[in-house]
């Protein structure tokens, strides 16, 4: 059932990404500008190899909330890291328990070369659940 649906299967595949050096007031106007809670921080402008992830509630907790100025602060000093990773062809059951278990909400999803190719959130298995009760009833009406 749902251990047949994969990471790939869900995931967001157009990451938004900040290379190393940026600025968290640039991470900020971009996360809003994308509408988004995250950004994966890479190596180098264009790079796929993940080095971190910067969050809203990073930006809040380790920046507001200390008086730091976001416009002085590189995203590297406040990013998260290391990085959880989960491949696409892990079943969605396993990247439930793994967000679960280390208390995040994303998970950037990487293929064997560690390239980021896309991104699995909470919301991306929230949106899906209704089709999921639809087919275990279905499912158990069949049995």
């Amino acid at each position: 059932m749902v251990s047949e649906i994969k990471v790939g299967d869900l995931m967001t595949k157009s990451v938004v990404v900040m290379p190393l050096g940026m600025l968290v007031t640039e991470a900020a106007v971009i996360m809003k500008k994308h509408d988004i809670g995250s950004i994966i921080i890479v190596q180098e402008k264009g790079g796929k190899h993940a080095k971190g992830i910067i969050t809203e509630r990073d930006i809040v907790h380790k920046i507001i909330a200390m008086g730091k100025d976001p416009s002085k602060t590189k995203v590297e000093s406040i990013m998260s890291k290391p990085l959880r990773v989960v491949k696409p062809d892990t079943s969605l059951e396993n990247a439930a328990k793994a967000l679960k278990e280390n208390k995040i909400k994303r998970l950037p999803v990487v293929n064997d070369n560690n390239e980021l190719v896309g991104i699995l959130s909470e919301g991306d298995i929230m949106r899906i659940f209704p089709a999921v009760v639809d087919l275990i009833e279905e499912r158990a009406a069949i049995k």
